[in-house]
């Protein structure tokens, strides 16, 4: 009997190991395939880049969209650009082509990320759907074309979130660190997530209502932001003589206070103003005169504006179908239809880990309702709305078989105890 479980036991974990390896592999497939078959499209800020990190390199100066220092954009994916143009001899060769090449292999780590987070939120048949649906989602693919922070950020926040979880189960000050340096990693990627520590930990407090050892931890977890951080924070006190820890761009911010993007709507004089001054004059006038449009706006307006589309990326041609038309348009929005499912089911067992993914959508959203909708603004959410839509699916199918097996057999008992006495 023990050779015979052995035995199977054995055959499931090979099937399960050939399993992961073939979901793999389609996925580095799709995502090399991609690079090679299409032309690639260069996005306006991604020739902003370019001419950043030349500028850098040619001439010391840190500067977006200047030729004076700034901090309007943080330093994490230009300088992993300009690493990949001074390896490649730029100057000589076109560094786009190896930049995408080496998002594939970033993608590629993402991918392992996701389903190692999925394995330890949901357990092994969660991870492995998870996995296949992250496979072949098409933003994860058309992302590795774009010259842009998406691919890169997206791997600081798995990391994170997987050195957090783990900080978390062992409770000790180097996991914490880690996890720190990956959000410090993250932030200089996409500074907006620098706001996810207080929450997170704030859940976790409730979790286990431990506040020495939350406080250690926080305290770890922000050392380690903190060293990452620190030479950029640094740089901005010598070179532009302020505090500024993650970027100063106002751009966003501004552009957000425009419903349905009508750029010319004349609701305030712009002459002579700067971008913040417009906003906060926008924002006052908006809200105290035209309230229900500015409402909507910031709530169903942009939040349709962000997710009801995929992410295309930086563009390309002919279009790249990774999944045969219309699945892959569908795949996106069954996910985001079922997400108020699973966010409600996490919820209602909100003392697990999973309710963590949750908590990170919710803030992440309601974070960028502040700013400028953009269908990209969805991509970094799209792995945590894939976990919590597979772990609640299969918990609902799992119910629904043991609601229909206990039926089942209480109709079979009925039956047998109806023939034993013999009633017919």
């Amino acid at each position: 009997m023990y050779t015979i479980t052995s035995k199977l036991f054995a055959h499931k974990k090979t099937l399960l190991i050939t399993i992961f390896v073939l979901i793999f592999a389609l996925a580095a497939y799709v995502r090399l395939d991609f690079l090679l078959s299409v032309t690639h499209k260069v996005s306006h800020d991604t020739l902003n880049y370019d001419i950043m990190v030349r500028q850098l390199l040619e001439k010391g100066i840190y500067a977006y969209k200047d030729t004076q220092p700034n901090a309007q954009v943080t330093p994490g994916y230009p300088l992993f650009m300009a690493a990949i143009y001074k390896l490649v001899d730029y100057q000589h060769h076109d560094p786009f082509p190896y930049i995408r090449y080496i998002q594939v292999v970033i993608s590629l780590v993402t991918l392992w990320l996701i389903y190692s987070v999925a394995r330890k939120l949901s357990g092994r048949t969660v991870s492995m759907i998870v996995l296949l649906i992250s496979s072949v989602y098409p933003p994860f693919i058309w992302s590795n074309g774009a010259v842009l922070t998406e691919t890169l950020a997206c791997f600081f926040l798995m990391l994170y979130i997987r050195l957090q979880l783990e900080a978390f189960e062992r409770r000790t000050r180097t996991l914490a660190l880690l996890s720190g340096a990956a959000m410090g990693l993250l932030v200089l990627t996409r500074p907006e997530f620098l706001i996810l520590i207080a929450p997170v930990y704030g859940l976790y407090w409730l979790w286990k209502k431990e506040f020495r050892l939350t406080l250690k931890l926080l305290l770890f977890t922000g050392i380690g932001t903190g060293i990452v951080l620190a030479p950029w924070v640094v740089r901005n006190m010598v070179t532009l003589h302020e505090v500024v820890i993650a970027s100063t761009q106002v751009n966003p911010f501004a552009a957000g206070t425009y419903p349905d993007k009508n750029y010319n709507d004349g609701l305030v004089d712009r002459h002579g103003k700067t971008q913040m001054e417009v906003a906060k004059e926008r924002l006052k006038i908006g809200f105290t005169q035209h309230t229900w449009q500015f409402v909507k706006w910031y709530t169903v307006g942009k939040l349709k504006y962000i997710y009801s589309n995929m992410y295309f990326g930086s563009g390309h041609s002919p279009l790249y179908r990774v999944l045969p038309s219309p699945l892959g348009s569908l795949l996106h929005v069954a996910l985001m239809w079922f997400c108020p499912v699973a966010l409600v089911a996490s919820l209602r067992k909100w003392k697990q880990p999973l309710a963590l993914m949750t908590l990170i959508v919710a803030v992440m959203t309601v974070t960028r309702l502040a700013f400028v909708p953009e269908f990209r603004y969805n991509y970094t959410a799209m792995p945590l709305i894939i976990m919590l839509d597979a772990a609640a699916g299969i918990a609902i199918l799992r119910w629904a078989w043991q609601k229909w097996t206990r039926s089942s057999n209480s109709r079979k008992g009925a039956v047998t105890y109806a023939e034993s006495t013999g009633k017919s």
